[in-house]
């Protein structure tokens, strides 16, 4: 096994996805817990839906994927978390509406305007993330490393803010904070991590990549800082063990890193609880 792995990291391809796997998992878990504290989970599911439709505008169009993709999903973050806070369309409500309505957009758009002999295939890849970490060229890996970057000095610059945005918003408000920037902050990085994150475990699994870490390290740790830090550890771990299984069994990327994620999140929810009886 270990002659066959050594062989396969030989591949740049290989290394380009684990590169990407970790750099990706690690923003995600960064980002899930101050989602998973505010209520908005369910916020990268949504997004990734919207990412699917740009993607299909933009394959339609002949047009980069990245180009089209980013900015799109950043306004449609922008808009939710907007509709989320003050509009007549509220929470749940608003996701639902945004993101069943991109999917249902980006699959007629790829059927009806069919760019490639297998839309099913690339349908399938674009959902579930079967193949495309395993194709990343080293230009992707530079955007992905730079956006990657960012995410990370935002979160390192903006720590207290983010904080106390996520706590109480209301109390962040009152001492001067602009809770309206951080908060279109949150959902301009939220949409940057989903778009890097689609290539990783596909549009419909995103979501678990940001909430599954999150909530593994909130079955043990308490603090803030403590709960970051384990997410990210455990996000990185579990990726790369996913990433390894499918590399060497040849199974999907995605659900391979998702199902690290549930078995690492079920074994800390035993710990947590024998540790607080």
């Amino acid at each position: 096994m270990i002659q066959t792995l050594t062989y396969y990291l030989s591949f740049s391809f290989i290394q380009y996805a684990l590169i990407a796997g970790l750099l990706i998992s690690l923003c995600a878990s960064l980002l899930g817990v101050t989602l998973v504290l505010k209520r908005y989970s369910m916020i990268g599911d949504g997004l990734s839906h919207v990412a699917f439709g740009a993607m299909s505008v933009a394959a339609v169009c002949s047009l980069a994927p990245m180009a089209v993709t980013l900015p799109v999903t950043i306004l449609a973050a922008v808009i939710l978390l907007g509709m989320s806070s003050n509009g007549k369309i509220k929470g749940d409500a608003a996701i639902a509406m945004i993101s069943v309505g991109a999917l249902a957009i980006g699959y007629l758009l790829m059927n009806v305007f069919t760019v490639s002999s297998n839309v099913s295939g690339d349908v399938c890849t674009t959902l579930f993330g079967s193949t495309s970490i395993l194709t990343l060229t080293k230009n992707d890996i530079i955007l992905c490393s730079v956006l990657a970057a960012v995410v990370i000095l935002v979160f390192i610059l903006f720590y207290h803010k983010i904080f106390a945005v996520t706590f109480d918003e209301n109390f962040a408000n009152a001492t001067g904070t602009n809770t309206k920037l951080y908060n279109n902050l949150i959902a301009v990085v939220t949409a940057v991590v989903i778009v890097l994150a689609m290539n990783l475990v596909g549009a419909l699994l995103v979501s678990a990549l940001i909430i599954f870490p999150a909530l593994t390290a909130m079955r043990i740790f308490k603090s803030f800082k403590s709960v970051i830090l384990g997410a990210a550890v455990i996000s990185v771990t579990c990726t790369l063990i996913g990433l390894l299984i499918a590399i060497l069994y040849g199974t999907p990327v995605g659900s391979t890193i998702v199902i690290a994620d549930i078995v690492v999140f079920g074994i800390f929810s035993v710990i947590g609880k024998i540790k607080n009886r």
